[in-house]
């Protein structure tokens, strides 16, 4: 497997913009853990299908506050000997292993870095295989923020 190292968010200093407990809300709070202890993360290039697929994903965006689109970034949980861990997949994947966009988010802001940051949650979608084929590919380019 391939890898690159890139940073999650700008620091550690990012906090939430607006609040609000959601009913995914751990599994937005082991994603923020692991983010935040994790500087850098790998991003996979190993699109093996022999791993388990996760029941969810996370959706990382990032911008600039009230401004330009950064990075739109995917997350699946992995669970290794010392708990769980995310690696990085790209949006194909998603498609691949059937993904859907569920309308649970969290928001973040970081005030030194002027940065803003969008998290939504996927979910592995076992009943309709054809409809959200047909929808993943507008979704993160053209409905996301």
């Amino acid at each position: 497997m391939a890898s690159t190292l890139t940073p999650i968010f700008c620091c550690s200093r990012i906090s939430p913009y607006r609040p609000q407990i959601v009913e995914q809300e751990g599994k937005f709070n082991k994603f923020l853990e692991w983010a935040r202890l994790t500087v850098i993360s790998e991003v996979s290039s190993d699109n093996d299908t022999s791993s388990p697929v996760p029941d969810y994903a996370v959706q990382l965006v990032k911008q600039v506050n009230y401004g330009a689109l950064e990075s739109r970034r995917y997350f699946i949980p992995r669970r290794d000997l010392s708990g769980v861990e995310f690696i990085e997949v790209n949006e194909q994947w998603l498609i691949e292993k059937n993904f859907e966009k569920l309308n649970s988010y969290k928001n973040f802001r970081c005030t030194q870095h002027n940065k803003f940051f969008e998290l939504n949650l996927y979910r592995k979608d076992a009943v309709n295989t054809h409809h959200w084929r047909a929808n993943v590919a507008r979704p993160s380019n053209e409905i996301d923020l």
